[in-house]
């Protein structure tokens, strides 16, 4: 055998360790557990109140919150690294992002007029 495979062998010994010991920390658990089967445990639970059994109880502001804070997130992925490497751009680049924050701006500014980002 190879030195090249001897170090292949190696990491294939190191993968079937690790496995083995998950899966026996996971066999112990198992063993240990205490097993107290109730009704409650089985109850959906969501945002400390009791579920109801119609469909909706979570707002929808909330979704709203987070795909602003997504959009917004996404937007400063965009422009560090565009503000990084800005001086050797040029002005297409430059025009490119002013147009790309003004579409932002204006999803935000639509989202202030009607009212979305109030916490009522």
């Amino acid at each position: 055998m190879t030195e090249f495979y001897r170090q292949y062998l190696a990491v294939a010994v190191f993968v079937v360790a690790a496995f083995g010991m998950v899966g026996a920390m996971l066999t112990v658990a198992r063993i240990l557990r205490p097993t107290l089967p109730q009704d409650e445990k089985y109850i959906t639970y969501e945002s400390g109140s009791d579920p109801l059994p119609l469909f909706g109880q979570a707002n929808v502001r909330y979704y709203i919150y987070a795909l602003l804070f997504v959009i917004f997130d996404v937007e400063a992925v965009f422009i560090f690294p565009w503000a990084v490497v800005f001086d050797k751009l040029g002005t297409g680049a430059f025009v490119e992002m002013v147009i790309f924050i003004g579409i932002l701006a204006l999803g935000l500014a639509y989202a202030w007029r009607k009212k979305v980002l109030e916490w009522l």
